[in-house]
Formats: C-alpha cells, structure tokens, sequence
C-alpha cells in the first residue's frame, strides 16, 4: 500500500505498546461463537470488552437512567478501534457526536481480552453497580454470557432509529435473538500473514508456518477461537459444524507440539503487532486490520491472507452494562455510528469489516480507493471462505479454554 492518510494515527511508541499489553493482559479479538447459519455478510459477529472505576452502589432493581440530567457517556473498547487525529489527539467522529448531540464522550482503550475484562468486573455485574462505562465492547461469545447472565439493559430501538441500518444478516444472532441487546460494532477476519522480504515465497496453509527456516520466528495468537480454529481448519474441520473432543484436541496436539519445539516463539494478543515491526517474528497468525493499521503506519512489508482451508470471522458488540446510568445517551452513541457516512469514516481508520448498510456507498465519497477493500467490505465469495467457531457449552468453553492455557503456558 501507498496510501497515507491524516486520519492513520502516528506510529506507537513500541515501549508504550509494550507496556500496555504487559499490564492488560492477552488478546484483543476473539472469533465469534454464536452460529448464525446465513451465509456471506450473515456470518459477521460481534465482540470485546471494558474497563472502569466500579460505581461505590449497587442496586438490586433497575437502575435509573439520569441521561436527562447527566449529559455524558462513557465508553470502553479495544486499541486502535476508533478514528483518531495524531496532530489534534483526539477522535473527530466521537468530538461530532458531542457537539451535536451535547454528551459529553468518554473514551477509553482498556480492552485486551475478553476473559480479563470480564473477571475484573463480574462481582460489580453481578451486583447490579455501575462499572464506571456505559458502553462496552465484547466478542460474541462472551457477549452471550453477559446477555444470558443478565449484566446487559435491554435497548430502546426508538432511541437508535439508525439500528435498521445493520446488515439484516446480522439483525438475528443466536446469542441475542432480534438484537436486543447487542449491536455490532466492528468484525474481522483471523488468518496468516507474513513479512513479504523475509518470506518471499509467502504463506498458504497454516502447515506453511511449521516450516524449518521459520523455526522460532512464528507467533500465534492466545485467542483460542482462532489459533485452534485455524489449526482444525488446516486439519479439514469445519469449526462451524458438528465435531466434538476428538477434533479439538488433535489441533491442540499441533499447537503444543509446536510451542515445544520451539517453532512456536511466543503465543501472543495484540503485541504480536510489534514483533513483526521488530523483526523478531516473520509469519504469525494475526488478524486482518491489524496488519493494515502496519502498513500504513510503517513500510509496507506485511500481507495478510486467509488460508487455502479458510480463516475464522469474529465481531465486536456493542452493550449497554446492567448498571449504567446513562443508558439514553449510549443508545445515542450507538445511533450516531450507525449512521452510513460515520461509519464508513470509522471503517477507513480501522480497516476491519463494517456492519452498517449503506457504508459502502458512503465511502465512495470519502475515500474512493476503499470501496472495494476485501478487508472492509468483503465480498460473498470471500465470507464463503471465512468461518465461524461453533457456539460451545458451558462446560465446554471452560474445560476447552483450561486446556488451551496449560499449552500456552498460563
């Protein structure tokens, strides 16, 4: 790519971006797990998580909405996931919706993982209090245990008229049946990329990263969803149809098998961003967006593919916590990216698939030369090749993530 843009922000301080992943934990995506069975665009899911100061009361019945009185709202999401100005430090699509609507935003980038998140604020859900956010962003999955746990508020769709902007595959999702408390944010694809200097002849099937020459420059990432997913994939698992132990741990064998050899050289979330900037890992599992914010803020070296057996797709959904006072004002924040032309500005910046009709055609005006962007607006046949990870029980979800961190050592 050639493209330089205003709206990219300026390369991170990789000792910031190291500090940060340090404190915050694993991951920044994960797959979604609730099937939605439509194909194409139908397979966009959602997902993350955030942080807060927890509120000093809990309630044990609704909470009551002070929008009226309390013109903010504050919302947590992941790194790089929001337009952002280098020259004037701030977001110009959230510094839109204040000034036109006189909330005051709140931002804050303190997702990581959605595991980490969750366990630092379950007691205060759990509660009834308010967790110091009014919006949060999380992964299908873990966005169905917020929904089947009762740590969301039900959304007012008449306060977010622009909701029937979203793409009518993604309107009836198994985790949250007629989108009643979840609404997508962003999706994206989990696949393989590679540094195109130091990896010439490029990468087709997740096999090619257990390649000698590549021995302890590989790194995947400590998303199950998707380490594992894509490892089944390669193994000739559909990970959105029916299969069971046998399947799973024979990928987990592979993973565990590589980690010991040392072909593996770390199991990493976000950072594993840095280490393709560094040099330290040539050919990673990696998300798609990610590998598009590199080459814009860096020489463009990188490719991302999905694998000849396919990728996995994952979403990130938008929630209002049980305990947020500010309810109408998030429902406001919600309409006001679910409008075409702001969101196909959001898609610009973070280049992952957006969920928003209308955005497409918006963008041929904003910025003609992403219309057609595979990684944003993906075609058919492209989501044909992109798979979801079958919805897991309980029991399963537990005992196949406790396996899956004994092998990637936590």
């Amino acid at each position: 790519m050639t493209r330089s843009r205003p709206r990219r922000p300026a390369p991170v301080d990789p000792a910031v971006r190291a500090l940060v992943a340090a404190q915050r934990g694993v991951s920044r995506r994960s797959v979604l797990a609730g099937g939605l069975g439509a194909a194409g665009v139908g397979a966009l899911l959602a997902a993350c998580g955030t942080g807060g100061t927890p509120g000093s009361s809990g309630t044990s019945g609704p909470v009551t909405d002070r929008s009226e009185t309390e013109k903010v709202v504050r919302w947590a999401n992941w790194t790089l996931y929001l337009d952002y100005d280098e020259a004037t430090q701030s977001y110009p699509t959230l510094e839109r919706f204040s000034a036109e609507t006189g909330i005051e935003a709140t931002y804050a980038e303190d997702i990581e993982d959605n595991d980490a998140y969750f366990g630092k604020v379950q007691g205060q859900l759990a509660n009834g209090q308010d967790i110091g956010q009014d919006l949060v962003t999380l992964t299908d999955w873990m966005a169905g245990r917020m929904v089947r746990l009762g740590y969301t508020q039900e959304l007012d769709k008449a306060n977010i008229p622009n909701a029937d902007n979203l793409l009518a595959s993604l309107q009836d999702v198994s985790f949250d049946p007629g989108r009643a408390h979840t609404m997508t944010w962003q999706s994206g694809f989990g696949g393989l990329a590679w540094n195109t200097q130091a990896v010439p002849g490029g990468l087709r099937t997740v096999s090619d990263l257990w390649a000698p020459e590549l021995r302890g420059r590989v790194e995947v990432l400590s998303e199950m969803r998707d380490t594992v997913g894509l490892i089944m994939l390669d193994q000739g698992v559909d990970v959105a149809g029916e299969w069971g132990d046998d399947e799973f741990f024979a990928a987990l064998e592979v993973l565990e098998a590589q980690i010991s050899s040392g072909q593996i050289r770390q199991v990493k979330g976000n950072s594993y961003a840095e280490d393709l900037v560094s040099g330290d890992a040539l050919a990673v599992i990696g998300w798609s967006g990610d590998i598009t914010v590199l080459n814009f803020e860096n020489e463009p070296m990188w490719e991302f593919v999905l694998p000849e057996a396919g990728g996995t797709l994952w979403s990130d959904n938008l929630m209002i916590p049980v305990g947020s006072p500010h309810k109408a004002n998030a429902e406001a924040l919600i309409n006001f990216y679910y409008d075409p032309e702001v969101a196909a500005e959001v898609a610009a910046y973070v280049n992952y698939i957006c969920p928003v009709d209308g955005a497409q055609e918006a963008m041929a005006a904003f910025d003609p030369e992403l219309v057609d962007n595979e990684l944003i607006f993906p075609s058919d046949a492209t989501l044909e090749r992109a798979h979801v990870f079958r919805a897991l029980t309980p029991e399963e979800e537990t005992r196949y993530n406790d396996e899956f961190q004994a092998v990637i050592g936590n």
